[in-house]
């Protein structure tokens, strides 16, 4: 007889599912950043060249703190991806169009 307690997340843990349609991602070359006195909104775009027009294919709202956790995760991972693959060159990124959206971009 199985125990039933052993599917329950332990004190602490959180059970995360991730649906099939969000498993495959989205790709995106661009990340325009904005934030205001409680949120920071992050749109995600797929630039391709020569074609003047393009879409937000994903937005994130965060709390301020989590952009901060975000920012230091990110930092953390990328770190550890330069010391085991040598370090990621940062090439140079034309200019996005004055006329394309928001102020901001990382």
């Amino acid at each position: 007889m199985s125990d039933q307690k052993d599917n329950k997340p332990k004190q602490g843990q959180i059970n995360i599912e991730l649906d099939e349609n969000v498993a495959e991602g989205i790709y995106s070359n661009l990340a325009i950043i904005n934030h205001s006195v409680s949120e920071f909104v992050v749109d995600f775009v797929s630039i391709m060249p020569g074609v003047p027009k393009s879409k937000v294919k994903s937005r994130i709202i965060l709390t301020p703190q989590h952009a901060k956790r975000l920012l230091k995760a990110l930092g953390d991972n990328v770190a550890r991806f330069e010391s085991n693959h040598g370090e990621i060159k940062d090439y140079e990124q034309p200019p996005i169009p004055l006329n394309f959206g928001p102020t901001g971009q990382a």
